[in-house]
């Protein structure tokens, strides 16, 4: 699949992503290198603000609102009336059709173990607990192995300059929408943000990360109703637990032709065989080195 192909990919040519900067290697050679630039960015729900997140803001509306999706501050059903970036400010206002209060639920916020500045509001783990994810989606071992290697082999800021996450929503071997972000809470959030304001579905879809599978990013894919959650990384113990408790399907590890899944095992279908499969490419970036 080309790059061509996804409704939404990243940009690592973009001159707003990352910066030039100088230093010296192990040799004592001056050196020339891009970093991932960062910025601070504002979130305000009608007229309070709610938090600042450090990202690398290219796509300010879909975070925006994926973030007060994923923290229930934005209901399935509300009507969003407008989204306001102001990029000489850093800061970025949702508008809704309904009057919203939420300072009493700013102040129960509990840390969780997402890069930067993730959170999950007290209230969000009851909606957790009363989820239902579609028993019918499946994954065959086939889509699983081409979602891998498209994605792995897809031009990004990872392989441009490192120091970011990716998340990709996908529809069986299909890789649909691929985010970056400095956190990947931020890239899961940019994601439901554009599910949310182009009315996608997430009951048939299959959600990829390149980062740990936390607890966090367990929570946030049942938010968005995703029954399949897959990562090149491992897992953590919560996660597991809380994949399992909902019935999720959590594969870990996937590199090459190996992987693992801890939860929800009955949705995978074994249609390739792992010996004909070749082992994980090493990634190569744009100037044609391999990544690091």
């Amino acid at each position: 699949m080309s790059e061509d192909s996804f409704l939404i990919a990243p940009d690592p040519v973009d001159p707003r992503l990352t910066e030039r900067v100088s230093g010296v290697d192990q040799d004592g050679n001056t050196v020339e290198t891009r970093v991932t630039v960062e910025r601070p960015l504002t979130l305000f729900l009608n007229g309070r603000e709610i938090v600042t997140m450090m990202t690398i803001c290219d796509h300010p509306d879909y975070l925006a609102v994926g973030y007060l999706l994923n923290q229930n501050m934005l209901r399935p059903d509300d009507e969003v009336t407008g989204i306001e970036y102001d990029a000489e400010i850093e800061t970025v206002v949702v508008r809704t059709a309904r009057e919203t209060n939420y300072e009493d639920k700013l102040k129960k916020k509990t840390l969780t173990s997402g890069c930067a500045q993730g959170t999950v509001f007290g209230d969000v783990m009851e909606t957790f607990e009363t989820a239902q994810l579609n028993k019918d989606t499946v994954l065959k071992t086939s889509w699983l192995y081409n979602l891998t290697k498209t994605i792995n082999t897809t031009p990004s800021l990872y392989l441009e300059a490192g120091a970011i996450h990716g998340c990709v929503l996908c529809h069986e071997d299909k890789p649909l929408i691929y985010m970056e972000d400095v956190g990947r809470h931020n890239a899961v959030d940019k994601i439901a943000g554009y599910m949310f304001l182009n009315g996608i579905s997430g009951h048939d879809k299959i959600f990829y990360t390149t980062g740990r599978l936390t607890s966090e990013m367990v929570i946030k894919t049942v938010q968005m109703g995703m029954p399949i959650l897959c990562s090149r990384s491992g897992f953590t113990a919560w996660g597991v637990e809380l994949a399992r408790q909902v019935g999720l399907t959590l594969i870990g590890r996937a590199r090459g032709k190996r992987f693992i899944a801890l939860a929800g095992e009955e949705r995978i279908i074994f249609d390739s065989d792992p010996a004909a499969m070749e082992d994980e490419p090493e990634r190569m970036n744009r100037k044609g080195a391999a990544a690091k």
